[in-house]
């Protein structure tokens, strides 16, 4: 089990007004421990500036990753990275990069079937659709998606901020998390042309100045769950594939009720096994655990547990949904944490890697297979 860690290398402005001084030299690569939870050191692919989030191919013969940028050669626009992935020893070709036509590209995800690399733009509030071309390498855009429009938040919502892009296990519904609008956007993917098409409906409200950010689909494919940035808030939703639509089932907190600091959420994970959900707290600095009802997809909480560092941007679980591995970006740090198959509490193993302000955790399973299904394993 591999584990690619993607950093901070330049100075970044945040939506926020805070400027972080990046300390990393690229992307790293880690070998995962699947008995003890450690990582030991494989390699890092330097010369790539703020590789934050990336995203493998179905295959694991590709990576991609975000510059986040606001400006390239002058233009007002972000890049995008492609990479080959050695299979011997995980290490990484580079081979092109494009413009995603948008500022500050935060997140990044290959469809399905590893033809289209799509790129959710926060600052300019723009998604980006590229091929994906023979090599791996990436073509010129296939379609450009500008989001209009502004929030009740004067600071943080002034106007759109697209955070990520989801498709649905069919691979053919698009959803885009705008913090921006507190909207989640639908769309309709179209994979013989690469385009995202108008959807009716177009999009689900959040509560005004939620900053919906992220979202995960359940197992199942039936559920979903949506974070919310700036309320601090996790919204669970039932999902109709058929018709690409959500409804909302329930919103809960993701912070104790005698939190009276500042606090804001990053990223949203569901276990492999499909039992629990987790959502990362930047200031409480923690995890909250939810336990998903595998019938109504409701949520009942478990409980939080510290991420021994200070701003957990991103996290992991791995593939086998025995580690998490949380990303401590403003303490320079990950965490590894063992998960409680009955309970879906995290242990801390007591492994902490020393990584220069890490982003986003992602993982390659090369050589061998799962050792079972995780759901199954938990009895679905």
């Amino acid at each position: 089990m591999l584990v690619y860690v993607g950093t901070y290398t330049d100075p970044i402005l945040f939506g926020t007004g805070k400027i972080l001084q990046g300390k990393g030299e690229g992307i790293y690569v880690y070998r995962l421990d699947q008995s003890s939870g450690a990582l030991e050191p494989v390699g890092q692919t330097t010369g790539i500036t703020n590789p934050s989030y990336l995203a493998f191919d179905s295959t694991g013969r590709f990576l991609y990753a975000v510059n986040e940028l606001k400006t390239y050669e002058g233009k007002p626009t972000g890049t995008v990275s492609a990479f080959a992935v050695d299979p011997e020893t995980g290490g990484l070709r580079f081979l092109n990069k494009r413009l995603t036509h948008g500022t500050d590209p935060c997140h990044v995800l290959v469809d399905r079937k590893g033809r289209y690399v799509f790129v959710a733009n926060f600052m300019s509030g723009s998604v980006c659709v590229l091929p994906v071309l023979d090599d791996g390498s990436l073509g010129e855009a296939s379609d450009f998606i500008q989001h209009q429009g502004s929030g009740i938040d004067f600071v943080r919502q002034k106007g759109p901020h697209a955070h990520s892009v989801t498709l649905d296990h069919a691979n053919r519904f698009a959803f885009v998390p705008d913090l921006g609008l507190d909207r989640l956007m639908a769309y309709r993917f179209d994979p013989k042309r690469g385009m995202l098409e108008p959807h009716a409906p177009s999009w689900i409200k959040m509560k005004p100045g939620a900053g919906p950010r992220h979202v995960a689909f359940h197992p199942g494919g039936k559920f979903a769950f949506l974070i919310n940035e700036l309320d601090s808030t996790l919204t669970a939703l039932s999902y109709d594939g058929r018709k690409g639509a959500f409804k909302e089932l329930q919103i809960v907190p993701t912070l104790p009720e005698d939190f009276r600091g500042e606090s804001t959420c990053a990223d949203v994970q569901v276990s492999p096994s499909g039992v629990f959900v987790y959502g990362s707290n930047r200031g409480h600095d923690s995890i909250v655990i939810y336990k998903i009802d595998q019938r109504t997809g409701r949520l009942t909480y478990v409980g939080h547990e510290p991420s021994r560092g200070k701003t957990p941007r991103n996290f992991g679980i791995d593939p086998t949904g025995r580690f998490l591995l949380a990303a401590n970006q403003d303490s320079d740090e990950i965490v590894s944490f063992r998960i409680d198959p009955q309970t879906g509490k995290l242990l801390p193993t007591g492994f902490v890697l020393r990584v220069p302000t890490p982003v986003c955790v992602k993982f390659l399973l090369r050589g061998n297979r799962l050792p079972g299904n995780p759901r199954e394993q938990a009895g679905l």
